[in-house]
């Protein structure tokens, strides 16, 4: 009896030892529902975050023995708790600004798409331009393609240069047109197209390259404007939980502001950039590689474009388009984006760019245009050997069948956005046909052929909210409510799938998966708690649940 009396004593010492010598835990979340991610431990009630880091996972018991005096306890009440959401695709200061321009997205009519342009210019400073937008042709009651004549009813005396959703294609008054140089005599330029009307003259409509006319002569935005608008997406970005961002083709002005925003501790999302692969030579003469920089801003992936959208008839395809958008109506595959052309001098820039270590994301939607980056990646690997080096096609939405035994031989990385799905989902059979559709958004095809998704929202193309997408992901129930059971829904995600590959396979995309991407000890305490469990209630449901909390490094960056 004495012996074992003895044996507690000295187990008891070694546990107040212990005890005396471990660090409280900063902050404790509670009687929580974790889906952690990770399958080592998937599910768990409670975690304990040290600083910035997540330094236990387990049961309430467990973790109660984190808590001190100062420890700040959260107590979850039963909700679902993720890692934090990590958008593998936006583009972000674009997305700041679609917070404040005018919203034509919805705008059911060409009478309200004009009402709400001329609208919003009554209330701009005189000769501000009048950008963005975001319209779809598709959301009038009778789909047709705007022209100038419609805007210069709207505003005549200001320049406005509105831009549909896609981002492949804009709508600039006659104002604009003058300003740019644009006339019936303007050839097209390589990689783009100026629609014209009946009578040769531009009707307002400039396609992917040929929207670089108006960039050309449109003012930069000046830095206070730049702050102010990517100091609002990020305050939008933490109300949807998404804690870190991908920014495709950033310009180096906006990666400046978010240096300067991490210098400042302002950065309430982790960023990382993709400056455009056309400006690689400022990439490889600084030595930077993939991944490069702060837990807040990395570098080291570059972006390009293979082609344009289906949306805007300028995805590249095998076959001929089924209709015809363009006002001059014509039979075409589409377009190959002008830095494919020639091919010899893109193929050179890949090369050179993977020699120097650097990623590379390449914009792809159509199948010829997804098959054409497929062929240079294989001649990249000839090139410069094998190694981990993570290609990724953005979007990868219309494949040749055979092409997605390449995805995965080459270890490609399918960065795609579900909502974009349901929102095509409206046109994509009458523009290129059922057989191609069905191979249109397969994230289970994807899976199936053992291809890793990263899941992103292309933000502003689509909207940020991460349930929009997950529930996109799940149901396929395109936004026109015409497939209700979901449009081919064959290619349907779980949502365990969708999550896993918004946390985990956004971290993998982006070389991260070491440091963020789940709820596991020595991982960043990036996490968010849900408003309802979207694994148990109906899919239908998802797209209405909210973020209640949304914690960066375990600092509360937002609250419901």
């Amino acid at each position: 009896m004495k012996r074992t009396l003895c044996i507690w004593a000295v187990l008891l010492g070694f546990a107040v030892g212990a005890q005396a010598q471990k660090p409280a835990a900063d902050v404790i979340i509670q009687n929580a529902r974790i889906w952690t991610v990770d399958p080592a431990r998937p599910e768990a009630q409670a975690v304990a975050i040290l600083a910035d880091k997540i330094v236990a996972v387990g049961s309430n018991q467990q973790i109660a023995f984190w808590r001190g005096k100062q420890t700040k306890v959260i107590n979850a009440q039963g909700k679902r708790v993720l890692p934090g959401f990590n958008d593998a695709h936006v583009h972000f200061a674009d997305g700041g600004n679609s917070l404040s321009e005018v919203a034509l997205k919805d705008a059911t009519s060409p009478q309200e798409f004009v009402r709400r342009i001329a609208a919003h210019a009554a209330h701009l400073p005189q000769g501000e331009w009048l950008i963005g937008g975001n319209w779809d042709d598709q959301a009038f009651s009778q789909p047709e393609l705007p022209t100038r004549h419609m805007i210069d009813a709207a505003s005549a005396d200001r320049p406005i240069f509105v831009t549909r959703y896609d981002g492949h294609m804009a709508l600039a008054n006659s104002f604009v047109l003058k300003l740019a140089g644009i006339d019936r005599n303007t050839p097209d330029p390589i990689g783009g197209e100026i629609v014209r009307d009946s009578t040769g003259n531009p009707a307002g409509l400039l396609k992917d390259a040929a929207m670089d006319l108006v960039f050309k002569v449109m003012p930069e935005p000046s830095h206070e404007k730049r702050m102010r608008t990517i100091r609002a997406g990020l305050k939008y970005a933490a109300q949807y939980g998404v804690t870190s961002v991908q920014d495709m083709n950033p310009p180096y002005s906006d990666i400046a502001a978010y240096a300067e925003l991490a210098e400042r501790n302002e950065l309430t999302a982790r960023m990382y950039v993709a400056p455009m692969l056309l400006d690689a030579d400022d990439i490889r003469k600084l030595g930077l590689r993939r991944a490069f920089g702060s837990d807040y801003l990395r570098i080291g992936a570059l972006k390009a474009y293979a082609d344009g959208s289906l949306g805007s008839s300028t995805a590249y395809f095998h076959e001929p388009y089924l209709d015809a958008l363009d006002l001059d109506a014509p039979q075409a595959r589409g377009m190959l984006a002008a830095e494919m052309q020639p091919l010899d001098a893109m193929r050179e820039r890949m090369i050179k760019a993977d020699q120097a270590g650097l990623q590379l994301c390449i914009h792809a939607i159509g199948d010829d245009g997804i098959a054409a980056i497929l062929d240079l990646f294989e001649d990249v690997v000839k090139a410069n050997g094998p190694r981990d080096r993570r290609f990724r096609i953005e979007h990868a939405q219309h494949l040749a069948q055979k092409d997605f035994a390449r995805f995965a031989k080459l270890g490609v990385i399918a960065s795609v956005q579900p909502y974009h799905a349901i929102d095509d989902g409206r046109f994509v059979d009458k523009r290129i046909g059922h057989d191609r559709a069905s191979r249109t958004y397969a994230f289970r095809s994807f899976l199936q052929h053992g291809v890793r998704l990263a899941i992103g929202t292309d933000w502003t193309v689509a909207p940020l909210d991460p349930m929009s997408a997950i529930y996109a992901a799940v149901t396929r129930a395109t936004i026109d409510g015409q497939f209700p059971q979901g449009w081919y829904p064959e290619q349907k995600l779980t949502v365990a799938e969708v999550v896993q590959a918004y946390t985990m396979g956004s971290a993998y995309a982006e070389f991260q998966e070491q440091i963020k991407g789940s709820i596991t000890v020595g991982k960043l305490a990036d996490i968010v708690i849900l408003s309802q469990d979207i694994f148990k209630i109906p899919p239908e449901q998802i797209k209405d649940v909210k973020i209640e909390k949304t914690m960066l490094g375990g600092k509360l960056v937002y609250e419901r």
